[in-house]
């Protein structure tokens, strides 16, 4: 599998690792937007996001796809109060155990591995969905940018949002190429996620429902 989805999810998982490298421990328990998590929890989070996959593509791929990277994101049990309650536990576990100095590795592996794989691979998810592993990768870009521009906010550092991961979600989110949308794509993209007040043009917006 090669283009975008894969260019954009190793440029930005890099970037990340590479700014988080730089942090102070102080930085590491400022508070975040996404409450209770503060800053380890939420890069803890974002790690077992991206750690799931070799356990997806280890397994038998589905016979076809049969959920969109927009259709994973609707409203239904995997954003329900249970289920988002579990996925806090889970990042302030692991959180004390994490060690960012692999992460930049880590993440280049998994591009490395998905870019391996035929352009048809299907894979199915923790909640049972069936989808191209372009398409499932494409949420994987979701979160390091949105979690990506959270991360930021919670340091008051300017945002590292690569141009192809801008590229890849704002596409999801509009359905349109991110050179034809208004503003800033950092900007564009909180005020998409309802992370800023809305000052540009959003007509087209496709919601996500985000955990």
């Amino acid at each position: 599998m090669t283009g975008t989805v894969v260019d954009a999810f190793r440029a930005e998982a890099d970037a990340l690792g590479h700014a988080a490298s730089r942090w102070a421990e102080r930085d590491w328990a400022r508070p975040t937007r996404c409450a209770p998590w503060r800053v380890r929890e939420l890069f803890a989070h974002v790690r077992i996001t991206l750690g799931r996959l070799p356990g997806m593509l280890a397994e038998a791929a589905p016979e076809r796809a049969e959920v969109s990277a927009a259709a994973y994101y609707r409203p239904d049990h995997r954003f329900s109060p249970e289920t988002d309650a579990a996925r806090i536990r889970l990042a302030q576990d692991q959180a004390p155990g994490l060690d960012v100095r692999d992460f930049r590795g880590f993440a280049t592996a998994l591009a490395d591995r998905c870019a391996a794989e035929p352009p048809d691979r299907v894979v199915r998810t923790r909640h049972g969905d069936a989808m191209l592993l372009t398409d499932f990768l494409t949420t994987r870009v979701v979160e390091l940018a949105v979690h990506g521009l959270d991360l930021a906010d919670a340091l008051d550092r300017p945002a590292w949002l690569t141009p192809p991961a801008a590229g890849v979600v704002l596409s999801l989110l509009f359905g349109r190429p991110a050179a034809d949308l208004p503003g800033p794509p950092d900007r564009l993209l909180r005020e998409a996620t309802g992370r800023a007040p809305v000052t540009l043009d959003l007509t087209g917006l496709r919601p996500l429902t985000l955990g």
